[in-house]
C-alpha cells in the first residue's frame, strides 16, 4: 500500500517549522523551533481528516493524562498542548531520537543494555497503571531515546483511543497492522481493549524483539503476513531468541509473560521487571533502579520538607503548614501556667505583656509539665532504641523466615505452587527457582508455571530478608502427565 504524503505543517504562535519527522495514522510529526525559550521541539498534529468535536475532547483528555505522566523519567516530555488556527489539535513534546527501533534490527544489542531498557520503560508501564492508565500499544517504535541516551516511552494512549473508537478509516489498519507483532491473542481476538496482563505481554514481545533481532513470531525466510503472526501468536509458542549469552532464566522469564492465557503471566509489570532485575543480578551486571511513582509526601523536595510539612485537605487540595508550627509549641512549653493548666504568660519578647508576678503554685505547676514532657521524650527515646536494637538483631541473625510445606496443583499443563506466609516483613519477598535455573523475584505466596507435557517440575523458594537471603525451601517437584 502506497504511503501517503505528510500534511501542510501549521503556523504554531512562538514557532518556526523546520521539517517533517514522520507520518503516521493519525498524526504527523513535525521538527519545529521554539522561539522563547530557544529549543528545538517535536511537535505532533493531527490529521484533519480524523478530528471532530468528540476527538478534540478525546485529545484533550489524552494531552493532559501525558502532561501528567511525562513527569516520569521513562516518559516521553510533553510542554504543551493546543489548537492550531486550522482547527488541528497539536503536542509540543521533547525531540526523541527514534533510532532504536531500527538499530535493533541491524546490530546486535548487548544484553545489560536491553535489561536496563526494559527496566526503565517497565517502570514507566507500571506508574501508569499505578495511575488507572493502559498504554495500549507498547512495541519497539514507541520507545525514543534522549539526547542522552534515555529510553522513554511515547504515544501513551492517544492513536489506541482514537483506533479503539472507530476513527480513522485506512488510517486504523494501519496502526492495528503495526502492532499485530506485539499485542497479546486476547487483544488480536477482540476479546479485551487492553489490560494489565496484555501490556505485560506487549513488554515482553518487545525485550524480546531487543535480543532477537525481530519480533517473537516473525520466521525468518517464512511468510510473516498479518494472518501468519495472528496463527503464530495464538498458539503463544515463541521460538528460542537463539543466543548463548541471553541465560535461560531470561528466556523464561519472558516465555512467562507471552503465556497464551493472561492467568499464567506475570501478575504486573513490576513483578516482570523484578525478574529482569534477578537477570541482571545472575549475570554480575549492575541492577537497574525501579522507578515507580511514590506517595505524596515523597515527593516534596528536600527544601520542602525542611520549610514545610503538605497536609492533602478533604477536597484533595495540597497545602502548606509552616514548620514554625514546631517553635510555636516549644514556645508554649515555655511559657507558665495557672492550677488546671491554662496559659497565663507566653515568655517572651520585646512588647510582651509582663507578668504582675507568679505563685509558687503556678510555678510549680508548670515545672510539673515540664517534668512530664522531659519522661515522655525518654520513654521516646527508650522506645526507638528497642526498635533499632531488634532491628539489629534481626539484621545480624541468620534466623531468616524459611518456607515449607509447599503444595502443588496440575490442571493441564498448568502448574501452580503455593505455600503459607513464613512471616515476612514489608521489605522482604520470595526468591523462586525453577528447575534450578529461572529466579523469579516477588511477594505473592503462589507461583504459576507453564510446563510441556511430560515435563518435571521443581521448585525451591527462598526468602529474601532486608537483602540477606535465607535458607532455602526444601524442593518440591511435580509430573506433569505426558
Amino acid at each position: 500500500m502506497a504511503r501517503r504524503l505528510p500534511s501542510q505543517p501549521p503556523t504554531l504562535p512562538g514557532f518556526s517549522h523546520l521539517h517533517v519527522l514522520g507520518a503516521g495514522g493519525f498524526a504527523d510529526v513535525f521538527l519545529y523551533e521554539q522561539n522563547m525559550p530557544r529549543r528545538q521541539v517535536a511537535v505532533k498534529v493531527m490529521l484533519s481528516e480524523v478530528v471532530n468535536d468528540q476527538v478534540r475532547q478525546m485529545f484533550q483528555a489524552e494531552a493532559n493524562l501525558m502532561a501528567q505522566l511525562s513527569a516520569h523519567p521513562s516518559i516521553l516530555t510533553v510542554y504543551q498542548a493546543s489548537v492550531s488556527s486550522d482547527g488541528r489539535p497539536y503536542l509540543v513534546m521533547e525531540l526523541c531520537s527514534s533510532a532504536l527501533s531500527q538499530r535493533y534490527r541491524a546490530e546486535q544489542m548487548p544484553v545489560a543494555e536491553v535489561l536496563r531498557i526494559a527496566v526503565k520503560i517497565g517502570s514507566a508501564i507500571e506508574t501508569a497503571h499505578r495511575a488507572g492508565v493502559l498504554h495500549r500499544d507498547i512495541k519497539p517504535s514507541n520507545i525514543l531515546l534522549t539526547a542522552y541516551g534515555h529510553p522513554v516511552l511515547s504515544d501513551f494512549g492517544i492513536a489506541s483511543t482514537l483506533s479503539g473508537s472507530g476513527f480513522g478509516g485506512s488510517g486504523e489498519s494501519v496502526v492495528v497492522g503495526m502492532s499485530i507483532p506485539w499485542s497479546a491473542p486476547e487483544v488480536l481476538m477482540d476479546e479485551t481493549a487492553g489490560t494489565i496482563e496484555s501490556e505485560v505481554w506487549s513488554l515482553a514481545a518487545t525485550i524480546y524483539s531487543f535480543l532477537a533481532g525481530r519480533s517473537p513470531f516473525e520466521v525468518p525466510g517464512d511468510s510473516n503476513k498479518s494472518t501468519d503472526l495472528i496463527s503464530r501468536i495464538n498458539r503463544a509458542k515463541p521460538q528460542p531468541i537463539g543466543r548463548s549469552d541471553v541465560p535461560a532464566s531470561l528466556e523464561n522469564a519472558l516465555a512467562k509473560a507471552m503465556s497464551r492465557k493472561p492467568e499464567n503471566r506475570q501478575a504486573s509489570v513490576l513483578e516482570l521487571v523484578r525478574e529482569l532485575q534477578a537477570v541482571e543480578t545472575e549475570l554480575g551486571f549492575v541492577q537497574t533502579q525501579v522507578e515507580v511513582a511514590m506517595d505524596d509526601w515523597a515527593l516534596a523536595t528536600v527544601a520542602d520538607l525542611e520549610d514545610r510539612t503538605r497536609v492533602r485537605t478533604a477536597s484533595g487540595a495540597v497545602t502548606a503548614v509552616p514548620s514554625g508550627r514546631r517553635r510555636r509549641r516549644i514556645a508554649a512549653v515555655q511559657g507558665e501556667y495557672s492550677p488546671v493548666g491554662t496559659l497565663i504568660k507566653q515568655s517572651t519578647g520585646k512588647g510582651a505583656a509582663r507578668s504582675t508576678g507568679t505563685s509558687p503554685l503556678q510555678r510549680g505547676r508548670g515545672m510539673q509539665i515540664l517534668s512530664w514532657l522531659l519522661v515522655g521524650v525518654a520513654a521516646l527515646a527508650i522506645a526507638l532504641a528497642a526498635v533499632v536494637t531488634l532491628s539489629l538483631i534481626r539484621s545480624n541473625s541468620d534466623d531468616a523466615p524459611v518456607v515449607s510445606d509447599i503444595e502443588a496443583e496440575v490442571g493441564g499443563n498448568v502448574v501452580v505452587f503455593s505455600w503459607a506466609d513464613p512471616g515476612l516483613s514489608d521489605a522482604d519477598n520470595y526468591q523462586v527457582a525453577i528447575n534450578g535455573g529461572s529466579v523469579s523475584v516477588q511477594t505473592s505466596q503462589s507461583f504459576q508455571y507453564q510446563a510441556d507435557a511430560g515435563e518435571r517440575v521443581c521448585i525451591i523458594v527462598t526468602v529474601n530478608a532486608g537483602g540477606r537471603l535465607g535458607t532455602p525451601s526444601s524442593q518440591k517437584c511435580v509430573d506433569v502427565a505426558g
